[in-house]
């Protein structure tokens, strides 16, 4: 199923992203840097903009910063590939960021008493964590998971719309978002594990052919 963010899309933007990761080589900046230095800034979007209202430029500041995430990954891709403590980094990152994120969208939703928006950011938290870690468990047995209607960027993408609806008045937007994110997510861990359960199912049954053939 094609992902919602296209990679058509992703890969326009690499025309911008990596002269700007040539640069940042240039200038002496790491990839581990700029991990970290996006994180802060998508923290300082959503807890120091986002949290005291400041919808509108607190969407603009996380969307600014979590491109950050393509820089990174294309300054390690032109520095001769990432490094198992630089990918180790940006996926902590990642989890530290988007947790703030959705935090703060929790955070907003009841402070305006909006109790089923809450249940809907709730559900959000989970299932954006369980998504990441589908992919990592599944990747350290040795299998894929990189399949999804909605990873990383798209689920940023979704909130920070919610969060300029938000703030330009249709306060709706925001709970609506959270529930279309909720259920994506939950779509994206159903794809993500019955795709692993078939490369799962294929693995266990080579290792049963050689075991028999072993004992032959």
């Amino acid at each position: 199923m094609a992902k919602i963010f296209q990679v058509s899309a992703r890969a326009g933007m690499a025309h911008v992203i990596e002269p700007i990761a040539r640069r940042l080589i240039g200038w002496g900046v790491t990839p581990n840097q700029v991990t970290v230095a996006g994180t802060v800034g998508v923290l300082g979007g959503a807890i120091g903009l986002g949290a005291q209202g400041f919808l509108v430029a607190g969407a603009l500041v996380v969307t600014f910063f979590a491109l950050v995430d393509l820089v990174d990954g294309t300054m390690a891709r032109l520095s001769g590939g990432s490094t198992r403590f630089g990918a180790l980094l940006d996926s902590t990152m990642d989890r530290i960021a988007d947790g703030a994120v959705v935090g703060t969208v929790i955070y907003i939703l009841a402070q305006r008493g909006d109790k089923w928006g809450v249940v809907g950011g709730i559900i959000c938290l989970v299932t954006g964590a369980v998504v990441s870690y589908v992919k990592a468990r599944a990747e350290g047995l040795g299998l894929k998971a990189n399949v999804g209607i909605a990873e990383r960027a798209e689920r940023l993408i979704i909130i920070g719309i919610g969060g300029l609806l938000s703030g330009f008045g249709l306060e709706w937007g925001l709970a609506a978002a959270v529930w279309f994110l909720a259920a994506v997510s939950v779509i994206t861990i159903w794809q993500r594990m019955a795709y692993v359960y078939k490369q799962a199912q294929a693995a266990d049954a080579a290792d049963r052919a050689r075991a028999a053939e072993a004992e032959l």
